[in-house]
């Protein structure tokens, strides 16, 4: 399964990114908490420099609590700084601002020598598509300035938004790089919902989910499918289509029915808590 997916919006948004980069002080890169890893986009990185960076690990209660705090741990350093977030129902503001003053910390107090009031600190948001990084925008400024949706490519223009006299933020488009080399990357951003389902073989991201499943929660399988687990990945995932009733005329297994079925509930969170990656 080779995973591509690079629109034309996205090559236009990584040059005008590029530009405005000159104009901000910091970047705040949002990632999925589920996928730190994969949700990190090295263009970002490679636009950034060496600009701050708070990284935000959004959608945590998605994700596993343990494995989480050890994705903090591991992406927190000297000039960039990671936390979790529910962006839906946390106090974006009293979470984010001290965290962008504490990186801008020399800055600040360089204007402060000098008797300059400090300026409110320019940060460029950036993310890959579907993490969240227009409601995170929204809920900071109040308002609706940033259009969201629970597909991935829906901003596609750069735009400034004041969050308060403290923070000023530079919407972005969420971009995903031309080609993933490492195809399990591919594979884990689909799980996830980061790519557009039209351009994917379901089926391959249902074996792949059940057999990253078996090995890290089998208990989550178990509790929300009632099925004994086999050896074989495929005939647990044909378990749950007999266990949904998802059957065809001779009593087969409606497959297509029942890998919809297992995606789609990995997404709502009902099979539970999963983190997709390890530090």
């Amino acid at each position: 399964m080779a995973i591509q997916w690079f629109p034309g919006h996205m090559t236009k948004a990584k040059r005008e990114m590029e530009e405005k980069i000159k104009s901000v002080d910091m970047v705040i890169e949002i990632r999925d908490a589920r996928i730190p890893q994969a949700s990190e986009n090295p263009m970002i990185q490679q636009i950034r420099g060496n600009k701050p960076c708070l990284i935000v690990l959004s959608k945590k209660d998605k994700a596993d609590p343990v494995i989480t705090k050890q994705w903090i741990e591991k992406l927190t350093d000297d000039n960039q700084m990671a936390i979790s977030a529910d962006l839906t129902k946390e106090d974006l503001a009293k979470l984010l601002v001290p965290k962008c003053q504490q990186l801008m910390k020399e800055k600040i107090e360089r204007q402060i020598r000098k008797g300059i009031k400090p300026m409110a600190i320019k940060a460029m948001v950036a993310g890959i598509p579907n993490v969240g990084k227009s409601t995170l925008i929204n809920r900071l400024a109040k308002r609706k300035v940033a259009e969201t949706a629970d597909r991935p490519g829906v901003t596609r223009s750069l735009k400034w938004v004041k969050v308060s006299n403290e923070l000023e933020l530079l919407d972005t488009p969420g971009v995903l790089w031309p080609r993933f080399d490492d195809q399990s990357i591919g594979k884990v951003l689909a799980i996830t919902g980061a790519i557009n389902d039209n351009i994917l073989p379901m089926e391959d991201l249902a074996y792949t989910a059940m057999e990253y499943l078996m090995k890290e929660y089998p208990e989550l399988i178990r509790q929300r499918y009632h099925i004994s687990l086999q050896d074989d990945v495929w005939e647990n995932v044909l378990a749950i289509g007999r266990s949904r009733g998802f059957l065809r005329a001779g009593n087969t297994v409606d497959e297509d029915r029942t890998v919809q079925a297992l995606i789609r509930e990995i997404r709502q969170d009902k099979v539970g808590r999963i983190s997709w990656e390890k530090p």
